[in-house]
């Protein structure tokens, strides 16, 4: 074979050679991009799924049925239920007035007592969304629990933003627990914040209610019956008061027997607590003998 021949086949086997070669390379960068590629996508997956979970969000605290509200900080928490019995028994009547709405603050109950595994029973009805019952609730907490325990963790909410006395905060007793060795507290949460049924009263609770107010059409909350004791339809003292305020600062409030806060809130908490102690032939004696009851019992 002559040299021109031998430099010929050379070339042509390194052709050869780089073909390949550049073959395999390409070979290589596609199943790199292959590769890649899946991982992108399995990366786009992921990130639109967490996004379409962010995107829906947490279950409001404002109102809707699977909420119980915001849980409040102990700190709170123990300032609503342990309002010291000496700031109690010198806010006495506090701001309550004599008459509310053009009535007396309590009404003389009607019928058989009202028990509750052994006990006698307060029943409230009210509703997320009503700006009485946002003012109702702190006094009633208060009053609750000089005679037992709130067991469950205090939650806040606010009333509705687009009725009187917009977006109060208070708190919601619904999924709530109480324990006391002298009375059953059973509340019922009809409504939540943005309108939608809650919780349904039971036909007993519904015939307590008609028995005070027949027709349904002009039912109003709060309603709360001591045992058939006494009853209270609607607020008691000024839910203004409240306007502005955070549960913090009205929390804290409680504390000053001078406050415009303490002086409604307390005061209405006396109230109460001498419609309680109606239910509760006077137990316990510390309580329904202080200061603060006897300020009220003209007007039970």
């Amino acid at each position: 074979m002559g040299k021109a021949s031998r430099i010929k086949q050379q070339s042509a086997r390194e052709k050869i050679a780089a073909q390949r070669e550049a073959a395999r390379r390409a070979e290589r960068r596609n199943r790199m991009l292959i590769t890649g590629g899946s991982t992108l996508a399995v990366l786009v997956i992921v990130l639109a799924f967490i996004l379409v979970k962010l995107s829906q969000g947490s279950p409001s605290s404002s109102g809707s049925s699977s909420s119980t509200g915001t849980a409040l900080p102990a700190s709170v928490a123990s300032q609503v239920t342990g309002v010291p019995a000496a700031t109690l028994d010198r806010v006495g009547r506090g701001t309550v007035p004599t008459f509310t709405q053009g009535k007396p603050p309590f009404a003389p109950g009607l019928g058989a007592p009202l028990t509750s595994g052994g006990k006698p029973e307060m029943l409230y009805i009210g509703a997320e969304y009503c700006p009485y019952c946002a003012a109702m609730r702190w006094p009633m907490a208060v009053a609750l629990s000089r005679f037992g325990t709130l067991t469950t963790p205090l939650h806040g909410i606010h009333s509705s933003s687009s009725d009187v006395y917009p977006s109060t905060a208070t708190l919601t007793f619904y999924k709530s627990g109480y324990h006391s060795p002298y009375l059953a507290f059973t509340p019922v949460e009809t409504t939540t914040v943005d309108k939608t049924a809650l919780q349904n009263p039971t036909s007993a609770q519904n015939a307590v209610w008609a028995r005070y107010e027949p027709d349904p059409n002009t039912r109003g909350f709060p309603f709360v019956a001591f045992s058939n004791k006494q009853v209270m339809k609607g607020y008691i003292y000024n839910p203004s008061v409240l306007q502005g305020k955070s549960w913090s600062q009205i929390a804290a409030a409680l504390k000053d027997p001078t406050s415009p806060i303490a002086l409604s809130v307390n005061g209405a908490a006396n109230y109460i607590t001498g419609a309680i102690c109606q239910m509760t032939n006077n137990q316990p004696a510390n309580v329904c003998n202080s200061a603060a009851v006897t300020a009220v019992k003209s007007g039970l």
